[in-house]
């Protein structure tokens, strides 16, 4: 699934956020493991350790930025380590009914057994949409802007080239692996209704966007 993982880690905090056992201003401190995944070759928000950052500002660095440091610093401070986290990533699969999904990280880098399906990233996409509206309204913003310790601010777009296209699509989440190549869970909205689409496998960029437009296209 690659970075489409991070729809999940999203959704963890979601959940914590609307049963009010987390606050958007709560702070986590930024661990050694999670900054190391901050270094260039990953997607970054660019934490530095022993900052104490927002839980407001994490995920706007996952959703926007793709931030692997920044997945790693929430999930550390959710749930004490990544593997926690990612235990309860899958309980929540096997919850909303992703049969043939597997987590390993809350990031999505490479890891054999961090494992899912198309089919199951369109259930996940379904759900986020459909039970945090207010959250989902993240995924659209085309630009955040992380105000970090000891540097000029970085801004960094959105990965998701359909969000640039003003056709009524916001969201959800892009991804790149190696082997997996390029992947996309895209969504949009006509009136009152909205399609999902899920597609992986891409060779380039371009050919992604073109292919999930046309998916979305034809669905509607």
């Amino acid at each position: 699934p690659a970075s489409m993982t991070k729809i999940m880690t999203s959704i963890i905090a979601f959940d914590l956020l609307k049963k009010n056992q987390l606050s958007m201003d709560d702070e986590f401190v930024v661990s050694e493991s999670a900054w190391r995944l901050s270094q260039s070759g990953y997607s970054s928000m660019f934490i530095m350790v022993n900052d104490q950052v927002s839980v407001e500002d994490l995920l706007r660095g996952i959703i926007v930025a793709s931030g692997n440091d920044a997945c790693v610093a929430l999930a550390e401070g959710i749930a004490g380590s990544e593997e926690n986290f990612a235990e309860m990533m899958n309980d929540k699969a096997i919850e909303i009914g992703m049969t043939s999904s597997n987590f390993t990280n809350s990031s999505g880098i490479n890891d054999p057994d961090n494992i899912s399906t198309v089919r199951d990233i369109a259930i996940m996409s379904k759900y986020l949409i459909e039970n945090y509206p207010n959250f989902y309204e993240i995924f659209k913003e085309k630009s955040f802007t992380w105000d970090r310790t000891g540097g000029d601010p970085i801004k960094q777009g959105n990965r998701n080239p359909l969000l640039y296209k003003n056709i009524g699509v916001d969201g959800v989440k892009t991804g790149y692996l190696a082997a997996e190549k390029y992947s996309l869970a895209s969504s949009m909205k006509k009136k009152d209704r909205r399609i999902i689409a899920v597609a992986s496998g891409f060779e380039s960029k371009k050919l992604r966007s073109l292919e999930s437009l046309k998916l979305l296209n034809w669905g509607f």
